[in-house]
């Protein structure tokens, strides 16, 4: 009687090893596209919470943004540090807010870097509001990682200043 071996045949193991690594090779950058996708996403949402912050501190006049305790003229929005946003090593906090009393205007604008995915380094996101209260999302990150709210294109990076204080 003869014994009949079992197990998988080396050309078997070849094509299972070749039908994976072609798999992986569709998958990685979807997967990396995703996570660029949703870091935007999340950016934009802690940002956008500072909206209703900005606005209650406009209304009582306090047009100096700050993040510890505030004094009498200062805003203090909440904010703690995001590791999408600046540079880590420098300790910069990749925000800047400023309030400009003078037109009833204020920008949010959100820097990526710290852990962002690559695809996103020194891409920014920025909310302004004009001077009638709407405030209106742009972003100059690559048109598929954008969420649905933030499609309007920021174009060149830059801050659009004003005389409020910078966090």
């Amino acid at each position: 009687m003869k014994q009949m071996q079992k197990g998988f045949t080396l050309i078997e193991l070849m094509i299972v090893v070749a039908i994976i690594g072609i798999l992986a090779a569709v998958a990685i950058p979807q997967y990396q596209n995703y996570i660029s996708g949703s870091q935007v996403s999340r950016v934009m949402s802690e940002t956008g919470a500072l909206r209703t912050a900005i606005e209650n501190c406009m209304l009582q006049g306090r047009t100096t943004v700050v993040t510890g305790d505030p004094g009498p003229a200062e805003c203090n929005v909440g904010w703690t540090n995001s590791n999408l946003l600046g540079q880590v090593a420098v300790q910069d906090p990749g925000l800047s807010i400023t309030i400009t009393a003078a037109d009833n205007t204020a920008l949010i604008d959100a820097t990526f870097g710290g852990n962002a995915a690559a695809a996103l380094d020194g891409d920014q996101l920025q909310w302004a509001r004009s001077d009638a209260g709407v405030w209106t999302c742009s972003t100059n990150v690559d048109t598929r990682y954008r969420p649905a709210g933030c499609t309007t294109d920021l174009g060149g990076a830059g801050d659009a200043g004003g005389d409020g204080g910078g966090v």
